[in-house]
């Protein structure tokens, strides 16, 4: 016999299955030794009092043993010889991309500009030692896409676009924990997650799919308003209809795009910085307890939003128990990010503290590059794409139909000069920034390249410092000790999403005027992270096989 039961507990019997069997014995009235086993169906944390709870679903199996896997398999066939589908990009949305497509009956050619989720570590490793970012391998670009090396949270509000669980399914059964199953806000891990994107990979090619790394698209084949396949910069040709899934910081596809006139239209993001408490501080505070989060809970989690003169104000991307990382994807930039290991353990908790950005905001006169002149890397980028472009035409592609992007360059060049002109960062106390005072000194970081001290409340846009003070001040109000200068703020966070999205049709998932291109997941301004992308990468590869069906 099988019992389902909804749960309210205390930590310290959620931890452990003899505790949880006793307590089903006592509460629910089973003969103690007639449970054989129990399963943890879901499980989330109420700290919002002073006792803290977790609550659980779980499954009593009373006098037989559990018989079903703990997740649902999928099968993936052979597909050599198959019609094939080009996949441009390694990230979420292309991995889900080639493995539906497998499931489907036909054929991935995935090419990645970036190298091998193992390779590709080493050339992290180098922007934190040398302060040396590869425009091809970085946080960014290579297998496993932005989400690789960002900790792998799984936790998406995307509830009515696709099949969540089958996401979370497929990642268990190439590696990951059930726990991702379990839990209200569910992650892998940084150092988890390079293996399971591996044994992803490994199920393409063990179908017969492709995977091309250190290759780069250069430009799709379009012949009469139809892709029939992309040029990359190996000198290779590839055939056939094109998944672009290329993630929020391929700045030259959308330039290529532009140029091109294949259409895009400029969207909004949010910008600001990389918040670092330390992470006893954040468990206190969550977990009202000055001891802090105990035995048996795990590092504290928080989330805050609030509305500042109309645009939104709030934490992003939280990592508890993490670090920020240096994510620039090429030169002259200054970008961070944050991460966090399986088990959360450092002793820093960081968020992204961004301010809602809309392009109508970067016509006012409040906007720092109004004269919307180019540097020289991005005027070579644009000739690159397309030599007969004049400057006015260079500009205008720019600033008018990449607004967006340009101010996000912009403020992460400026972040790259604040630094040094290195990947140091620059940083400020977070009391000091809401009372427009230079910090110093700074706090001990888990940022690897190191933290300089700058006026952040000064040369950010004051459009986004002075709401970005006022939602600090709202959120120490409400959650008392957040406001600290025990808290330091690093400059700056810019890639929560995409600056553009590539417009494409509401039914077919096909671009608007270009058939045969199928605009994907996060880069294209569909997905909000990983989740999202793999559900937005499962859609595109339906479509592409309806669209080679046809």
């Amino acid at each position: 016999m099988i019992q389902e039961y909804q749960l309210r507990i205390l930590p310290e019997i959620a931890a452990n299955e003899q505790k949880l069997k006793e307590y089903l014995s006592k509460e629910k009235g089973l003969n103690l030794r007639d449970i054989t086993a129990t399963r943890i169906l879901k499980r989330s944390i109420d700290a919002r009092q002073r006792t803290i709870f977790v609550n659980l679903k779980v499954r009593a199996y009373i006098r037989e043993m559990p018989k079903d896997d703990e997740y649902e398999h999928t099968i993936y066939n052979k597909v050599e010889g198959k019609p094939q589908v080009i996949v441009v990009g390694a990230g979420p949305g292309g991995l889900f991309a080639a493995l539906r497509l497998i499931e489907l009956g036909l054929r991935p050619i995935i090419v990645e500009r970036g190298k091998d989720v193992r390779e590709r570590k080493k050339d992290l490793a180098q922007i934190s030692r040398e302060h040396a970012v590869d425009p091809e391998s970085n946080y960014s670009f290579g297998e496993g896409g932005a989400g690789a090396y960002s900790d792998g949270k799984l936790y998406t509000r995307s509830k009515k676009r696709g099949n969540i669980d089958k996401i979370l399914n497929v990642f268990c059964q190439h590696g990951a924990s059930t726990a991702i199953l379990v839990d209200a806000h569910p992650h892998i891990g940084t150092d988890k997650l390079p293996r399971v994107i591996e044994n992803m990979r490994n199920t393409i090619i063990k179908c017969g799919g492709e995977v091309h790394f250190q290759t780069r698209m250069e430009a799709l084949i379009i012949e009469n308003e139809e892709v029939k396949g992309i040029e990359t910069n190996t000198g290779k040709t590839f055939l056939g209809p094109v998944i672009l899934a290329t993630g929020h910081s391929a700045r030259d596809v959308y330039r290529w795009l532009a140029a091109n006139n294949v259409a895009i239209e400029a969207k909004g993001i949010a910008v600001g910085v990389r918040l670092e408490h330390p992470a006893m501080l954040i468990d206190q505070i969550q977990y009202h307890n000055k001891e802090g989060r105990g035995k048996y809970l795990p590092a504290a989690e928080y989330s805050f939003v609030t509305q500042v003169e109309g645009r939104g104000v709030y934490s992003f991307c939280m990592c508890p128990g993490g670090f920020i990382v240096p994510a620039a994807s090429g030169p002259e930039q200054v970008v961070v990010n944050g991460m966090s290991p399986s088990n959360r353990g450092s002793r820093w908790s960081n968020s992204g503290m961004v301010v809602e950005i809309q392009p109508e905001d970067l016509t006012s006169a409040e906007r720092k590059a109004e004269n919307g002149e180019l540097t020289t890397h991005q005027t070579e980028q644009l000739l690159a794409l397309n030599p007969s472009l004049s400057n006015s035409q260079l500009s205008i592609l720019n600033t008018q139909l990449l607004p967006v992007l340009h101010f996000q360059e912009e403020l992460e060049r400026q972040c790259w000069l604040q630094g040094g002109r290195r990947q140091t960062a620059p940083a400020q106390r977070m009391l000091d920034f809401t009372h427009k005072k230079l910090s110093y000194d700074l706090p001990e970081s888990s940022y690897a390249p190191g933290l300089i001290a700058s006026p952040l409340h000064f040369w950010m846009p004051e459009f986004i410092s002075r709401r970005l003070s006022h939602g600090f001040q709202q959120f120490g109000r409400s959650s008392q000790g957040f406001l600290t200068n025990e808290a330091v703020m690093i400059g700056v966070e810019t890639r929560t999403s995409s600056p553009v999205r590539i417009v494409r049709d509401k039914e077919t998932l096909q671009h608007v005027t270009v058939r045969g291109l199928f605009p994907c997941g996060e880069g294209a301004g569909y997905a909000g992270g990983i989740v999202s992308a793999g559900v937005d990468g499962e859609r595109c590869a339906e479509a592409a096989a309806q669209y080679i069906n046809r």
